[in-house]
């Protein structure tokens, strides 16, 4: 699991969370075993005592940071070994916050796949990041609730006069500002695709030549035929 998979309101907890030096300490340690921390190791490495290692390495779990798996030791076999030890592993690899919400991480992810789907199939890498994008957008869609799906993206849809919605965010603000061709084709098409996996037809993803600084480069006309 990477950074997007957290929602951007868990993001913040997240930072927030970790502000704490010992509980950074943990979380930086677990992430960088390489296989699931006991406790006990933990708090021996770090030199911490085992009642604070084992309230931040719970807090770290509640924020969705770790996760927690229990295993024996295969040393201890038989009646009387024991119960199974509390192990904690990494939940996500990286976490990263903006204020407003980007999504420069996914848009990377849609390029570099377009790219290799060019060079794979020798389809052009607009066409391929168009198709790319859409198939990404489906994953994401949610069926009878696509205005929550993208509000979770950080689109920010907010009604506006001819009975559509507005987009009062960018996700890929920085790139649309060098690359607004290519981002606004890649955009179109995430936002038409996540349209039909909430049961909508693509064509209620219009541009919009009005957009405000900052804004989205597409709007949505209605959601007629959102079940």
């Amino acid at each position: 699991m990477g950074t997007f998979d957290l929602p951007w309101i868990r993001k913040i907890a997240a930072i927030a969370v970790l502000g704490d030096e010992n509980r950074r300490k943990l979380y930086e340690y677990v992430l960088n075993a390489g296989s699931a921390v006991g406790r006990d190791e933990a708090a021996l490495t770090l030199g911490l005592p085992r009642s604070s290692v084992s309230f931040h390495l719970d807090r770290l779990v509640r924020e969705g940071l770790l996760q927690v798996e229990f295993r024996k030791s295969p040393d201890r076999t038989g009646p009387g070994s024991g119960r199974p030890s509390k192990l904690y592993r990494p939940m996500v690899d990286e976490i990263g916050v903006s204020i407003p919400e980007r999504h420069y991480d996914l848009a990377g992810h849609l390029m570099a796949a377009a790219i290799q789907r060019s060079e794979s199939d020798g389809a052009p890498v607009e066409a391929a990041l168009r198709e790319v994008a859409s198939a990404r957008g489906s994953e994401l869609g949610r069926p009878g609730d696509f205005l929550g799906a993208i509000s979770e993206l950080g689109y920010h849809p907010t009604p506006d006069a001819s009975g559509g919605y507005r987009l009062l965010n960018c996700p890929f603000h920085r790139l649309s500002l060098d690359h607004k061709e290519v981002v606004c084709a890649m955009n179109g098409a995430f936002l038409s695709g996540a349209a039909t996996a909430s049961g909508l037809s693509a064509d209620v993803v219009v541009p919009d030549p009005d957009h405000g600084p900052g804004h989205c480069c597409a709007r949505i006309t209605t959601l007629e035929g959102d079940s």
